[in-house]
């Protein structure tokens, strides 16, 4: 019989807060961290929000707790930020004491500082400093540069696929897990916010110029945002020899790939169902056992319509409480699907169900509206976290609450 999943380390740093006690405080007190980059310089500085990091490259160097020095771009840092904490909870000192691995996610890499010498690079009379910067700009290079800082000895290995990144890295722990060979692995992602990706989601002509409205009818688009989280996975046995503190468990998932669209899903959400009906197939529930979705609700024109139709087809006339906790955090990309791993796994162990802030008016295509106001002392049992990509690349996570 194939393990069980568990998960017994959480760490996180996001636009609400520099650990997972701070995005919890943050989340209970609906308080968003959108607002305007004080980092980036970019024209488009005062015109759109953003969920960014609230510390400059020189303070994230101290709270990931390594000297200033060329290499680590702010992708690294706030990747090492989270991993110190994951870690820490889960009390892994050593992380050689047991074959740990190591899966991570990014979109961007360090093009965050890259993107800063770009033009050092077309200009032949420049003295050729920039080559070091070069390096940084691989996906890989800051899975690597946290692997060699942190310890990790074992497999490491880097995912990139937009905006599903970090949920599908944490598939493929648990994966490895179910098939014997790692009892303990480190997954999530981290991501910087870049002129690269506010231009280029500008040009798809999808952002917004307010604070974004998820499945609200007068939505025109989402925010970026950056931050990292990861998550600590062992399988049964060794956390129950381990005598591991259990905080949940990853019982379902699933990765579908309509390939409808490079960039927009299809309308009627076919690889949103698909991927949530399998997830919830592996985990072993009902529709009846989901006490809540945390949806992928990027507040774009079709990323909300296909995702609230796959709701709909699936569930019926009985569409769990669902919400987008994107208004709180921006869309962190390759990093939003660990984030919101945490955030699931924090409903079921406080009994709350979050908020879907700056909602006001149900889309008319749907018949179903989120979640609004913050509900507390709620029995969540399973929650669905659904991370859906560019290239229909859409991922589905069921967490469970631990009945040890």
């Amino acid at each position: 019989m194939a393990e069980r999943v568990y998960i017994t380390g959480v760490g996180m740093i996001t636009a609400i807060g520099d650990d997972v006690a701070g995005n919890l405080q943050q989340l209970h007190a609906q308080k968003s961290g959108l607002g305007y980059t004080r980092y980036i310089d970019t024209v488009y500085k005062n015109v759109l929000p953003v969920g960014e990091v609230k510390h400059s490259n020189q303070s994230l160097f101290e709270l990931a707790g390594v000297p200033i020095q060329e290499g680590l771009t702010r992708t690294t840092l706030l990747g090492l930020v989270a991993m110190r904490e994951a870690l820490q909870q889960a009390g892994i000192g050593d992380l050689n004491a047991v074959p740990t691995g190591f899966i991570n996610a990014s979109t961007v890499g360090g093009m965050c500082d890259t993107e800063k010498v770009y033009f050092d690079i077309t200009d032949p009379e420049k003295d050729g400093s920039f080559l070091k910067f070069i390096d940084t700009l691989d996906c890989a290079d800051c899975t690597q540069r946290i692997a060699d800082i942190v310890g990790f000895g074992e497999h490491i290995a880097t995912i990139s696929t937009a905006c599903s990144s970090s949920a599908n890295a944490l598939m493929f722990g648990a994966r490895m897990i179910k098939q014997g060979l790692y009892d303990r692995m480190v997954c999530g992602g981290t991501e910087a916010l870049t002129r690269f990706t506010l231009n280029g989601f500008n040009s798809l002509k999808n952002v917004d110029k307010q604070f974004c409205r998820p499945f609200d009818q007068q939505r025109t688009g989402l925010n970026l945002g950056e931050g990292a989280a990861y998550l600590v996975l062992e399988s049964e046995s060794f956390a129950k020899a381990n005598n591991s503190r259990i905080l949940g468990e990853l019982s379902g998932y699933c990765n579908t790939n309509e390939a409808f669209h490079p960039t927009s899903p299809s309308p009627d959400g076919d690889g949103a169902l698909e991927a949530m009906r399998s997830a919830m197939a592996m985990s072993g529930i009902t529709s009846n056992d989901v006490s809540y979705i945390n949806v992928h609700g990027t507040a774009t024109l079709n990323n909300d319509i296909s995702e609230g139709k796959a709701l709909e087809r699936l569930f019926g006339s009985q569409v769990p409480l669902f919400s987008s906790t994107k208004p709180f955090t921006g869309h962190t990309l390759a990093a939003a699907g660990a984030i919101e791993a945490i955030y699931s796994l924090l409903a079921i162990r406080q009994g709350l169900i979050f908020p879907n802030l700056n909602f006001s008016e149900q889309m008319e295509e749907l018949q179903i509206s989120p979640v609004t106001t913050l509900m507390e002392n709620v029995t969540v049992n399973h929650v669905i976290s659904n991370s859906f990509g560019f290239g229909g690349n859409n991922a589905s996570l069921v967490i469970s609450k631990y009945e040890g």
